[in-house]
């Protein structure tokens, strides 16, 4: 009987922790771009290397500075995605983040796409969260729309894929190919139709990042390094002909197949944490999509 139990912990924890597979890889097909072919360093010049190669940054965070960096054009539509590998022991406070936003094109009015990895203390796991913004949400005020994983492997061993894919028709977060998230245009002014530029930081979120703020940056254990490989774009750039078609999230075309939803359910139902949509301590009011 004791044999059985601890069989069927082991097959549950397998389930858990077993990646399905989408049937479809967005990513798949796209062949990834040199650093300054698709990048430029915005911020933190002095806290930013690309190897040799430059098939990858490595940015890092310390008492002086963070970095980061922000694709050369702007897009209206496209998938968008790099391999991220983080650093393991105290993070608390720090803020590895790649994500989509104008707010340099519309300050005080922007939207925004956010993949963020929210840093950790030992023997708790990073956060991944994503978020959408959308217009200063529409009334001059931030808006989130957060919802959080603890992802079935840890992101800090080894590099992993993650990515974007916006279209007329909705938002995807992936990674490793496998849907986590869709964002669909339910309400017109809850959806993101500017042009975005595509960035990549790290930087000092101790105030929100790590359990609401309990726990900050400690800089004895500085620098706080994440490394970035793997850049794909493709998709419509702002200048782009009328005639240029976003890319599929789907081998039909817009939203997914009944595999990747499959997919997308085992992720939700198994490692998803927070969903704002279900925070009954927010004003939904300002959130109609829920």
């Amino acid at each position: 009987m004791a044999l059985l139990i601890q069989f069927l912990v082991l097959l549950m924890f397998h389930s858990i922790n077993a990646q399905p597979s989408p049937g479809y890889y967005p990513s798949s097909g796209i062949k990834p771009l040199k650093f300054f072919q698709g990048y430029s360093n915005l911020w933190g010049p002095q806290h930013q290397s690309v190897s040799q190669d430059q098939s990858s940054v490595t940015i890092w965070l310390d008492r002086s500075s963070g970095s980061g960096f922000k694709s050369t054009r702007p897009y209206r539509n496209g998938y968008f995605g790099a391999s991220i590998k983080l650093q393991r022991g105290y993070t608390a406070g720090v803020n590895t983040a790649f994500y989509l936003s104008n707010d340099q094109a519309h300050p005080g009015f922007h939207d925004e796409v956010d993949i963020e990895f929210l840093g950790t203390i030992p023997g708790k796991p990073y956060t991944l969260q994503t978020n959408v913004y959308v217009r200063g949400s529409g009334d001059g005020r931030i808006i989130g729309r957060e919802m959080r994983f603890h992802l079935w492997f840890d992101p800090a061993a080894d590099f992993h894929h993650y990515g974007i894919l916006w279209n007329p028709e909705e938002i995807i977060f992936f990674v490793d190919d496998v849907p986590i998230r869709r964002y669909a245009r339910k309400v017109e002014a809850t959806f993101p139709d500017r042009p975005m530029w595509v960035y990549g930081s790290i930087w000092d979120a101790s105030s929100w990042a790590t359990e609401n703020g309990k726990y900050k940056a400690d800089y004895r254990y500085q620098p706080f390094v994440s490394r970035f490989t793997g850049f794909k774009i493709r998709g419509c750039s702002a200048f782009a002909p009328a005639g240029c078609r976003p890319v599929p999230s789907s081998p039909s075309g817009y939203g997914l197949s009944p595999q990747q939803r499959a997919a997308m359910q085992w992720v939700q139902r198994n490692h998803l944490v927070y969903n704002y949509c279900k925070d009954y301590s927010r004003d939904h009011s300002l959130t109609p999509e829920c």
